[in-house]
C-alpha cells in the first residue's frame, strides 16, 4: 500500500505540473510584460496592413498586449512627445532622425517595394517621355527630403542624369495630378494606390518604375520606439515584434492584404485587386536596411554614414 500511495502522489504531482505548464502560454508572457498597453502611431494603410489586421483579429490581445493604433501625420514628433510608444515612419525619416541624434530603436520592418509600387508618373500628352530627357526636371514629391525625393534622385542618377539638378515640388499625393496638369511639375513620384487611381481616372503613364538600380526591392518603412522606452520595456517590445513578425508572415499571401484594403485604405475592390503590392519583411535586417542609409549618404541626405545595426534590438528577438 505504501508503494501505491507513493505512486499516486507522483502521478498527481506530474498532473499538477502539466496543468501549470498548460497555463503558461499568454499568461506567462503577460507576467513578464512591463506594460500591457502599447500605443502605436500608424500612417500608410498599405504599409501597415499586417499590423492593422493583427490588431483587428486579436493577435496582440492573445499575446497579452493591448495595442491602440493612433493615426498620426507626425509620427516622429508624436514619438518624441510621448504621444505614442512606437511609431511607423519611412526608413528615410527614421534614419534622418537618428543621424540628428534622436535615440530610436527599430522594432520591425513594415514594407519593402516591388515593381511599380513606386513610380514616376506623367499625364497623357506629356512631352516628358524619357527620364533623362530633361536636365532640370520638376518632380512632385510628398516631402522634399523623404523617401520620394531619395527614390527620384536615385532613379534620375541611374538614367544618367544629375540628381542635384532636380527641382522638387512638394505636393500631397491627391494634389499631384493637379500639379501635372498646371505644369507645376513635369512628373510625380507616386506610390500605390495613387498610381493605380491616376491610371484609372486620368490615364496616367509610368515614366519610370522605381524598382531598378539602387532602389530595386527597396526597404520603405519601419516601426521604431524611443531609446529610453525600448530600454524600459524590453519584454513588451519583444512580444510586439513577435506578433508583428507573425502578421507579416501571413501577409505573404497577398490575397489577405487585398481583401482587407477596402476597409483599411478606403479603396474599392477593383482598385485593391489591381494595385502593385510590395513585400512585408518578417525580420529586422541590418544589411537590408543599411542600403537605405548608404543611399541617403551618397545622395547627400546624410552628412556621414549611419550604422543601422546600432539601431536594432540587442536581444536577438525577431
Amino acid at each position: 500500500m505504501r508503494t501505491v500511495a507513493i505512486l499516486l502522489v507522483a502521478v498527481l504531482g506530474l498532473l499538477t505540473a502539466c496543468d501549470t505548464s498548460a497555463g503558461t502560454g499568454p499568461q506567462a508572457g503577460q507576467g513578464r510584460l512591463e506594460r500591457a498597453d502599447l500605443r502605436v502611431g500608424v500612417g500608410n494603410p498599405i504599409d501597415t496592413a499586417p499590423l492593422r489586421i493583427a490588431v483587428a483579429d486579436g493577435s496582440f490581445t492573445r499575446a497579452g498586449l493591448h495595442v491602440e493604433l493612433v493615426e498620426t501625420a507626425d509620427p516622429l514628433g508624436d514619438l518624441t512627445a510621448g504621444k505614442v510608444d512606437v511609431a511607423f515612419a519611412t526608413d528615410v525619416a527614421l534614419f534622418a532622425a537618428a543621424a540628428r541624434g534622436t535615440p530610436i530603436q527599430l522594432q520591425g520592418e513594415a514594407y519593402t517595394s516591388a515593381p511599380f509600387t513606386m513610380a514616376l508618373v506623367t499625364l497623357p500628352g506629356s512631352t516628358y517621355t524619357e527620364l533623362s530627357g530633361r536636365k532640370t526636371p520638376k518632380i512632385a514629391v510628398d516631402q522634399e527630403n523623404d523617401l520620394g525625393a531619395l527614390a527620384a534622385r536615385s532613379m534620375f542618377a541611374t538614367a544618367g542624369g544629375d540628381p542635384t539638378k532636380i527641382k522638387f515640388v512638394p505636393r500631397s499625393y491627391p494634389d499631384m495630378p493637379a500639379a501635372l496638369r498646371d505644369g507645376s511639375a513635369d512628373a510625380a513620384l507616386m506610390t500605390e494606390p495613387y498610381i493605380t487611381k491616376a491610371q484609372q481616372e486620368l490615364g496616367a503613364r509610368t515614366l519610370a518604375d522605381s524598382s531598378r538600380g539602387a532602389t530595386k526591392d527597396f526597404p520603405v518603412s519601419a516601426y521604431a520606439a524611443s531609446g529610453l522606452f525600448a530600454q524600459a520595456n524590453v519584454h513588451t517590445l519583444a512580444v510586439f515584434r513577435q506578433v508583428l513578425a507573425d502578421a507579416q508572415q501571413r501577409a505573404a499571401d497577398q490575397s489577405v492584404v487585398r481583401q482587407a484594403l477596402p476597409r483599411l485604405a478606403g479603396i474599392d475592390d477593383t482598385t485593391a485587386a489591381l494595385i502593385a503590392l510590395g513585400q512585408y519583411p518578417t525580420s529586422l535586417s541590418g544589411v537590408r536596411l543599411q542600403r537605405v542609409a548608404d543611399l541617403m549618404h551618397s545622395m547627400g541626405l546624410l552628412n556621414a554614414r549611419l550604422d543601422v545595426q546600432s539601431l536594432l534590438p540587442k536581444d536577438g528577438n525577431p
